[in-house]
C-alpha cells in the first residue's frame, strides 16, 4: 500500500548538494491500471499501481537492464526524467523532492510517504512546501507522459 501526499515547492531547501539523490527515468506500459518501468541509478523496476489519489496499492518487482530496455521500446507516451533528492524532515518523514527534466523541465514537486492515512492527514506541512496537489490527477506522473 502506498500512502503519499504531493506538493509543489515554494522555496528550495538550502545546500541541496548535501542531500542524497537518485537519477530516475521512467516510462509507462499502461495507465489504467498503472504499469510503470523505472531506471533508478543502476537499478530497474516494474511497478503496478491501482487507482486512487492519496492511497493506492503499489507493487514493485525487480527488473534487469535487458528487460527494462526491451520494455522501454513498448512504452506509451513520453519518458519522464527527474532527479529525486531525499530530504529529511523535522518530524522524521522524508520529502522526496523531484526536479524534472526533459518534457517537464522546470516542474519541482515533493512527495511524502506515510504508514497510515491518519498519519498522512495529521502531517504538518513544512514552510517551504507550496500548494498541495495530492488530489490533482494532472500531477500523477502517469498522466504527464502525454503532455508536449
Amino acid at each position: 500500500m502506498e500512502i503519499e501526499r504531493k506538493f509543489l515547492i515554494k522555496n528550495m531547501p538550502d545546500n541541496m548538494e548535501r542531500y542524497k539523490f537518485h537519477d530516475i527515468e521512467q516510462a509507462y506500459l499502461c495507465t489504467t491500471p498503472v504499469v510503470r518501468i523505472r531506471k533508478q541509478d543502476k537499478e530497474y523496476y516494474m511497478t503496478y499501481k491501482s487507482k486512487g489519489m492519496m492511497v493506492r496499492e503499489e507493487y514493485n518487482l525487480p527488473l534487469g537492464e535487458e528487460g527494462y530496455l526491451h520494455l522501454l521500446k513498448k512504452a506509451d507516451g513520453n519518458i519522464l526524467t527527474k532527479r529525486r533528492y531525499l530530504i529529511p524532515l523535522e518530524d522524521g518523514h522524508t520529502a522526496e523532492l523531484d526536479i524534472f527534466h526533459g518534457i517537464k523541465e522546470g516542474l519541482i514537486m515533493a512527495e511524502v510517504e506515510f504508514a497510515s492515512e491518519k498519519e498522512a492527514e495529521e502531517f504538518v506541512v513544512p514552510e517551504w512546501f507550496a500548494k498541495e496537489v495530492t488530489y490533482d490527477s494532472n500531477y500523477h506522473n502517469s498522466n504527464m507522459i502525454n503532455e508536449k
